[in-house]
Parts: C-alpha cells; structure tokens; sequence
C-alpha cells in the first residue's frame, strides 16, 4: 500500500489517547469526533494520504463543469490537555476504504498512533434501538480488556454482550488489540427510523459519558442545538403523517415504515455499506444459507423493497452449498 503522512507541526503529545472516527450509521462516530475536534479547537497536525484505497465511482459538476475526483481526507488532529495528564490525537477520515483494504488500512492508521506512543484506542459507533427520537439514548460499550470494562461499569455504561461493530469504527479496535493496545468502542442507540440521517442526540450521550472517563470537559451546547432542530424536524414529519394529531402514543409499524422512506431522501447509503451487501449477495449465490444475513443486513438499514426483486432472485436461482449434493 502506497502512504504518506505528511507532517504540517510538528507535536510532542504527553501519554496520548488516540480517537478515531469514519462515516457510518447514523453519522454517530463522524459527529462525535468532529464536534470533539471544534470544541476542543484541536489542531490538524498532520495529513494521511491513501489514494490507493479509494476509488471515484461519480463525477462531481460545479457549474455545468467536471471537476477533477477528490479523494477522501483523513486527517490527524492534537489537542493538548491543560486539564489531566493525557493529550489527545484525533484521526478522523471522510470515507471509509474498500473492504478489501480496511485491515490492512487499520495497522497503518494504528502504526502512526504507536510512533506517538500511544497505550489506549477509543472509538464511536451507533447501535440502533427500538426507541423513540425524543428518548435519552442508552450508551454501550466494548471493551479490549476487563480492567477497561471494569472502569466503565464504574460509569454506569452497559456492555454489549454479543454482536458486531461493523466498519473500520469496529475493525481499526480489534486491530489494536491484536497490536496488544487496549480500547474501547462507545455505542449510542439511534431510533431504527433515523438510521439514515446525522444523529446528534446519540453523539451527545456518547460525549457526555467519555468526557467523564477520560476527564475532558467538552463543551456540548451546539450538538444540544442540533439535537432540539432535529427533534423539531421529525416531530412535523411525524405530525404530517398522522394528520397533525396531538396524541403521543408509540409510532406505530405502518408510521415507521413511512417515515424511514422519508428520512431517506435526505440520506445515502454509506458506500462501505454498499460494498458490502454486494459482497453478500456474491456470498449468498454460492450459498443459499448466506441469504439470512443479507436479508438483516437489508433490513438494518432498511433497504429490503430496493433490493427486494434481487434478493427473491436468490431463491429462483440459489446454489447448494459447496460439497453439497
């Protein structure tokens, strides 16, 4: 893989954390980092440059002219703490790479982290809930080691038992515990109907508790804004819908339904999302019993009726799997 990090200040951080974030499910992970970084005022120190891992897949046009494809930006951020005896350096990147590429990409990412010394990796994800939009959400956690566990037990954050973190939010952790770095990864639930759109309520509660592990006061009032526009915004969808009735009773099924094809006009799919349904659908051909997986990841970011002729398909025309007679 052809990189290069090109230094713009040189730091010299005192026993740093290092906090990392890509696009993904509700926007959480990207949020959460980028309001750190501008409440913080944290400094872009350095850039890392990686062109071989992505790809343009369209033109962009500026009035009525082709521009030239823009790769995505990672960058890396230093802020110094005035407050405790750990810094903190910030990587935060625009795109995710292929799936191909994201382990491979996580060791870099981390080997840059290791030549700062850094001991502890903590990153973002969404965890989408049954819950209203106007609920508190609730904040997970997955943890490299017990002794971390233990500390955020202290704090009232609930483990996450079982399952996944999916994306390089989830990957670049496990890397680093491969690397025999300690981490964890904190989960903000995120309604099933917004999983589409930026949520900052969830990276609101995220901050709110990390701010208190790592001793970092962060200043929070403009994501509390952008939590009460947000609230404003799909309360007058959710009164749209119901006729502009006042009863607060559940959103029904029906009301979701209509409401995620909404949201999803102000949406798109992550393309690491994209990527990787493909790669299932691959799967799924040569192995019927693939076809579950699919289906909840379809269903996950409710996406089913788009791919819904493609998935019966499978069925039409489905293998056995391998060594199967």
């Amino acid at each position: 893989m052809k990189n290069l990090i090109k230094i713009k200040r040189k730091i010299r951080p005192r026993n740093p954390y290092f906090i990392a974030a890509w696009p993904g499910m509700g926007n959480v992970a990207f949020k959460t980092a980028t309001h750190m970084v501008e409440a913080l005022s944290a400094e872009e120190f350095a850039v890392f440059e990686t062109e071989d891992l992505f790809f343009p897949e369209q033109a962009n046009v500026s009035e009525g002219i082709v521009e030239i494809p823009r790769f995505p930006a990672d960058k890396f951020y230093f802020w110094k703490n005035k407050y405790g005896k750990n810094d903190l350096i910030i990587f935060i990147s625009e795109a995710q790479p292929t799936a191909d590429k994201g382990y491979l990409y996580a060791h870099k990412i981390l080997e840059v982290a290791e030549s700062f010394n850094v001991k502890k990796v903590f990153t973002f994800a969404a965890m989408p809930a049954p819950i209203e939009h106007t609920q508190k959400p609730i904040v997970w956690f997955s943890a490299t080691d017990r002794h971390l566990s233990l500390e955020l037990k202290k704090q009232h954050v609930k483990p996450m038992d079982t399952g996944t973190i999916s994306g390089l939010n989830g990957l670049l952790l496990a890397v680093a515990k491969e690397r025999n770095m300690s981490g964890f990864c904190l989960l903000g639930e995120i309604p099933l109907y917004t999983i589409q759109i930026d949520n900052p309520r969830a990276s609101l509660a995220i901050l709110e508790v990390l701010s208190k592990v790592i001793t970092v006061p962060i200043k929070l009032d403009e994501l509390k804004v952008q939590v009460q526009l947000q609230e404003e915004e799909i309360n007058r969808l959710i009164d749209y819908f119901r006729g502009g009735s006042e009863h607060k009773e559940p959103i029904s099924e029906d009301e979701i339904d209509r409401i995620k094809k909404s949201l999803q006009s102000f949406s798109k799919l992550p393309n690491s999302v994209k990527e990787r349904i493909e790669k299932m659908f691959e799967a799924a051909k040569n192995d019927i019993s693939k076809a579950t997986e699919l289906k909840e990841e379809l269903d996950k970011w409710s996406i089913y009726k788009d791919y819904e002729d493609r998935f019966l398909d499978l069925f039409k025309h489905g293998k056995k799997k391998p060594g199967n007679q």
